[in-house]
């Protein structure tokens, strides 16, 4: 479990195709606290580390993983968030975030507040997926809060904090974002729909 607090960023320092997979090497100052077999998410992307060399460390995306998430368009020195797991005896800053992406959406506007951000993102028409206002939603594994919600479509406000310590800061309109629909929305929405 995770909380859609980024940790750190790292770049893309190498990507390997074998078969349907694709095999992802970061190097990164959290690196020496890994270990084997521990989940790290990648632009809110759960990912298992499968190798270990240095700061470097290796994770592996099936194709599963590629076509629902934002990371098949991945190259070389692409920036990514990055959060471990939830200690648990830590701090619950965020929300509940599995590290399971739902979906990804487009971004259609940003407009610069003087002194902050607004982001407007567009998801697929034919997705049950909803939004609401002042609900939790994570966009490339950072927990925001739902400022403008409409069928499909969503705004949140970034500090900037948050834009210089993530990918936020490379976000254009165009760019594709991975999307987590808050946990509790989803249950809630799929016991309505019984």
């Amino acid at each position: 479990m995770f909380t859609g607090i980024i940790e750190t960023q790292s770049r893309v320092k190498a990507i390997q195709h074998e078969n349907s997979n694709v095999h992802f090497t970061f190097s990164s100052a959290i690196t020496p606290q890994l270990k084997i077999d521990q989940s790290v998410a990648h632009n809110g992307v759960c990912l298992t580390v499968v190798a270990i060399t240095g700061n470097d460390y290796v994770v592996t995306a099936i194709n599963e993983t590629l076509q629902r998430t934002n990371l098949g368009s991945l190259k070389v020195n692409d920036d990514v968030n990055l959060e471990r797991c939830m200690p648990a005896n830590g701090r619950f800053d965020g929300h509940v975030v599995q590290g399971h992406i739902d979906t990804t959406a487009t971004c259609t506007a940003v407009t610069d507040l003087n002194g902050s951000w607004e982001y407007v993102f567009q998801y697929a028409e034919n997705s049950k997926h909803i939004t609401v206002e002042k609900g939790s939603i994570t966009i490339n594994g950072v927990s925001l809060t739902v400022v403008q919600s409409q069928s499909h479509q969503f705004s949140v406000c970034i500090i900037p904090y948050t834009y210089e310590h993530t990918n936020f800061k490379h976000l254009q309109i165009g760019s594709i974002v991975n999307l987590e629909f808050d946990i509790i929305g989803k249950y809630v929405a799929r016991l309505l729909g019984k």
